[in-house]
């Protein structure tokens, strides 16, 4: 409702729009936020204020308008890191204005940035006298890098040979997380896809060196898919590449991954001890317990990192090598970084690992009960994490459900839980799932909660008729920001983006997982 409808106790008229308080009243006298003219306007969306607002009042309009969000530690559709301790959130707020790109000016943060690499380079077995690594603001600029670095490679070897250049492609499986996809996009290479199957949701190692040809830049392997958090054999994938002496290399995504295998299953040959594997990305805000963001990129040595991608600043005297495609960032997140590798050490990052590895296992068992499909591996041979979908006719029930995945995403969220609903990657007949990570903070009372909600929702959703279920997925679709289907015009700035035709979502109806 409008101001100007708006009408003053015992008949008295309304409220000038916009008023301003007069000298000794309104904002000052009152002393309370909603006793201030800003409590009865619009928050500004459009044009930036005339004028000041106090800092309080600022603050409490903005944290208001935020009270809507979900809360992050409930959002259990997110790999992201929700929990730090005190000492780490207060060195990173110490260093929120320091921005990270002045070597110069900051030079003991540039050293901090560089011992982190070295430490993530041994975890992954790098050669410490030939791997270099940068610090990203998350894996899918950790991705791009390694994507330029191999094209680049490519190019060059193959105008060394007087050879084209111009038909780049890279391989991999229908279940990488979209910023692959806006890879080979951004950098023009052609996509090549092993699809998943209603029984495979990896890659098929034989069907990807098949791929491969003299323009091949390199094969993807993910540690921890982002539907069903499988790991893609990489070993095979070498071993098959070496039988046939191609000289494709391998990029590891090990984004949520990498800090979870190296302590629960320290044996598996993922990493540099695989010869053909040159680079890997992990994610620091994953489960390198960091909040967002960071991100990190190593290779196995320079000849994998062409010199030609790399720029030189000079602080002190000295050169630091810079790989980015951000120029200035804040430090924060890499000091936060460090302090979590040298306050948990190696056993404090495997107990961390263990304990959540023992609640996506009680958590699997759980929803196995309820009547759900399981996706996910478990007892630590994939992410700490738990895929399920509702059974079909030929898996047991008598009849197909009258809802789906999408519709318990929805009721779920009644109870406060984000869960989201996907459908899975091309070739697995548009099949529907459901994904929960189990995060640091997602301790096992958290986690009999959500078993309760989820079984108190699917009673629900076997009672509710299809139509209240129907309405409530157009109430849902009609409030998403930036919806498809919303009638607000301001959510629909970008709507002519909207029918996406380019990608795996808009050619097989894939949904792009979150992160």
């Amino acid at each position: 409702m409008s101001l100007s409808h708006m009408k003053m106790y015992e008949g008295k008229t309304a409220f000038p729009k916009y008023a301003t308080p007069q000298a000794g009243n309104g904002d000052q006298s009152t002393g309370s936020v909603y006793g201030s003219r800003f409590a009865i306007a619009p928050l500004p969306s459009v044009d930036i204020p005339d004028e000041p607002m106090p800092s309080g009042i600022a603050y409490r309009m903005v944290k208001d308008k935020l009270s809507l969000d979900n809360n992050p530690k409930l959002n259990l559709a997110s790999f992201v890191s929700t929990y730090m301790e005190e000492e780490a959130e207060k060195l990173m707020t110490e260093a929120m204005s320091k921005n990270f790109i002045d070597f110069e000016e900051y030079p003991e943060t540039a050293e901090i940035n560089n011992y982190c690499a070295n430490m993530i380079g041994s975890l992954f077995h790098a050669p410490k006298d030939t791997s270099i690594g940068t610090s990203t603001v998350g894996s899918s600029e950790a991705i791009m890098l390694a994507v330029l670095a191999m094209k680049r490679r490519w190019k060059l070897r193959r105008q060394a040979e007087g050879k084209s250049a111009d038909r780049p492609n890279i391989i991999m499986s229908s279940a990488v997380q979209v910023c692959w996809e806006k890879a080979a996009s951004y950098f023009d290479i052609e996509e090549r896809y092993v699809n998943c199957t209603r029984r495979r949701f990896v890659i098929e190692p034989e069907q990807a060196v098949a791929l491969c040809n003299e323009n091949t830049i390199g094969i993807v392997a993910i540690l921890g898919t982002t539907y069903t958090g499988a790991y893609e054999d990489v070993k095979a994938i070498s071993d098959l590449l070496e039988k046939q002496d191609s000289e494709v290399p391998i990029h590891v995504d090990a984004a949520s991954g990498g800090f979870v295998a190296p302590f629960i299953n320290p044996n598996l040959e993922w990493d540099f001890r695989v010869k053909r594997v040159v680079s890997i990305n992990v994610s620091g805000h994953k489960y390198g317990l960091v909040y967002p963001g960071v991100g990190w990129v190593v290779w196995r040595s320079s000849e994998y990192l062409p010199q030609d991608l790399i720029f030189n600043i000079n602080y002190l005297g000295a050169e630091q090598s810079s790989f980015t495609l951000n120029f200035s960032k804040g430090a924060a997140q890499v000091i936060g970084q460090y302090y979590q590798l040298i306050r948990l050490g190696k056993s404090g990052f495997r107990d961390i690992m263990y304990n959540l590895v023992q609640i996506a296992d009680y958590l699997t068992q759980a929803l196995r009960e309820i009547g759900f499909i399981i996706m996910s591996e478990t007892s630590g041979r994939g992410l700490p994490m738990v895929a399920f979908r509702f059974p079909n006719r030929d898996e047991g029930v008598l009849e197909d459900k009258d809802f789906d995945e999408f519709a318990l995403a929805h009721y779920i969220k009644s109870r406060g839980w984000v869960i989201p609903a996907y459908t899975m990657a091309p070739d697995t007949d548009k099949m529907k799932m459901m994904r929960i990570v189990v995060r640091e903070d997602f301790s096992r009372s958290r986690c009999d909660l959500l078993i309760k909600d989820m079984k108190l929702c699917c009673q629900h959703l076997e009672k509710d008729s299809q139509q209240f279920i129907k309405r409530l997925e157009d109430h849902a679709a009609d409030h998403a920001v930036a919806s498809r289907t919303s009638k607000d015009p301001m959510k629909n700035a970008m709507t002519e983006y909207k029918q996406e035709r380019h990608s795996l979502q808009g050619k097989a109806g894939k949904t792009h997982a979150v992160c």
